[in-house]
């Protein structure tokens, strides 16, 4: 029998059809991997070159071998068995591939264990395809350094359009490979909009969970406060499935206690496509001036996503939130990632020529032109810190960040309002969710005239993942927004 993979793997098969058609034995993991390895090389490291993929796990194959002999033997683990997820380089996973956060500096880094989440999806059935490229350190390097640019990997391009076209980040590679179909699945990170961000700009799904409902272990880390996995998919079926897969108490992260029993086993049960009924939602549209005069947003297709929202049996209202234009401080963000990428730098083993911020900026500027192509502002300015958490402006911060983002913001309008969420055009609601530790989900809802994609976020209160996923789910099927990247195909036969 010879088999078309463009007629068993349309763009945006679900897994649930992709396990439909493996139990059926129209293909195999081994062969879904193979034709993600080629679809790889020919265009996202040939062709038109979309740079999303950093390193490949040389062990993919075999694994996926494996996990075809187990479902023969013994059945299925779950929905996410034999099915490719590429991880953002900067999770640890204890196999042949290097975890580098993008830097030339740490290119050689084997890790000596698994990230939590890698060990969760490992049980799960899944097959880690490889490390996706991204904003080099989290975009902790430079402020000019274009979003997706990594010394280690170069440009990740966005695959809709000019090549100019805004990809955002910094989980860049992670959004851009499922977009563009050379992976079924990835895992982002986020501080503040690295998930969201990218997602909108690429038109696929990601969801930024509740800070603690997975587990930061083995994620090179930025700040203690704000940074969280999560999942990016093509639809909010996948990203749903992977979010269930990831989330877990784990007893070496703190971060994760306060998720016990709140925690869903399964967050495909939130899958409802009547879930915008009777459903009360906030849209805010006090963006400021820059915001709703720049490329990030749209008036029509903002008012188009309203009124599906209404179209579907929501109730609307416009809202406010008083905090959400005060002058957030960043004094946590500077003094974790300090604080935090230091104790991670000195860990390393003694082959990594670094181990300390200090060191990283000497390494780096050895070799300016390799590695400093935007400098390294940022990582200067960071180093003039101390390695201390003591200092009063940061602590007054970390306090002001949970009072104004939680109580005085988020909840304030979820409470005065009667809300179930909040409604957000594009991502400008990310840094007010993200002081909050609060979670969000992205959402394509369409594209500008320049083919240039948009989107809209639903966010909500703590551990409301469910609640959006429902929201989420009910948008995308009353909308089916989302349109493949016009990447040329070429067809893989294969005979079974």
């Amino acid at each position: 029998m010879t088999i078309t993979f463009n007629e068993f793997f349309r763009e945006e098969l679900t897994i649930y059809e992709i396990q439909d058609a493996m139990e059926k034995g129209l293909v195999t993991s081994k062969e879904l991997v193979m034709y993600y390895l080629y679809r790889i090389a020919k265009y996202d490291q040939d062709g038109p070159k979309v740079n999303s993929v950093l390193e490949i796990n040389p062990d993919a194959i075999f694994l996926a071998e494996a996990l075809d002999n187990e479902r023969s033997l013994k059945g299925v683990r779950g929905p996410l068995h034999g099915i490719p997820v590429l991880l953002k380089d900067n999770i640890e996973t204890a196999d042949s591939m290097h975890t580098s956060a993008g830097t030339i500096a740490l290119e050689n880094y084997l890790a000596d264990q698994d990230a939590f989440l890698v060990e969760k999806l490992r049980k799960a059935g899944a097959v880690i395809l490889g490390k996706a490229n991204m904003t080099e350190l989290a975009n902790a390097m430079s402020t000019t350094m274009w979003a997706g640019y990594s010394s280690r990997g170069g440009q990740v391009l966005n695959p809709y359009g000019d090549p100019d076209l805004f990809v955002g980040g910094s989980s860049s590679g992670s959004a851009v490979a499922v977009a563009a179909n050379f992976t079924v699945l990835s895992v982002g990170t986020e501080t503040d909009a690295s998930i969201l961000s990218p997602a909108i700009q690429n038109s696929v799904v990601g969801i930024k969970p509740t800070v603690g409902l997975i587990s930061r272990r083995g994620i090179i880390p930025f700040t203690y406060s704000q940074d969280t996995a999560g999942p990016m998919a093509r639809n909010v079926t996948d990203a749903a499935l992977l979010l269930g897969a990831m989330a877990g108490l784990d007893k070496e992260d703190a971060a994760t206690f306060k998720s016990e029993g709140r925690i869903e086993r399964d967050y495909s049960i939130f899958l409802n496509s009547d879930g915008l009924k009777g459903a009360r939602i906030g849209i805010f549209k006090n963006g400021s001036d820059d915001f709703l005069n720049s490329d990030e947003y749209d008036e029509v297709l903002f008012q188009q996503a309203i009124q599906v929202l209404k179209d579907e049996g929501a109730f609307t209202e416009e809202i406010e939130i008083p905090t959400f234009h005060r002058e957030w401080n960043w004094g946590v963000n500077l003094y974790e990632l300090k604080h935090s990428l230091d104790n991670f730098l000195s860990q390393l083993p003694t082959n990594i020529p670094i181990h300390s911020i200090k060191e990283l900026i000497h390494y780096n500027q050895i070799n300016k032109e390799a590695k400093l192509k935007y400098g390294q502002d940022k990582l200067e300015q960071r180093a003039l810190l101390s390695n201390t958490l003591r200092n009063p402006n940061y602590i007054l911060n970390k306090l002001e960040d949970l009072y104004f983002s939680q109580d005085q913001g988020i909840d304030l309008a979820l409470e005065k309002y009667n809300l179930d969420a909040i409604l957000f055009p594009s991502y400008i609601g990310s840094t007010i969710s993200a002081k909050a530790g609060y979670p969000s989900i992205a959402i394509p809802a369409g594209y500008k005239q320049n083919g240039r994609p948009f989107g809209v976020t639903f966010a909500g209160t703590a551990y409301s993942e469910g609640q959006l996923i429902m929201l989420a789910y009910a948008f995308e099927q009353a909308t089916n927004f989302r349109k493949s990247p016009n990447l040329r195909i070429e067809k893989m036969n294969m005979s079974k």
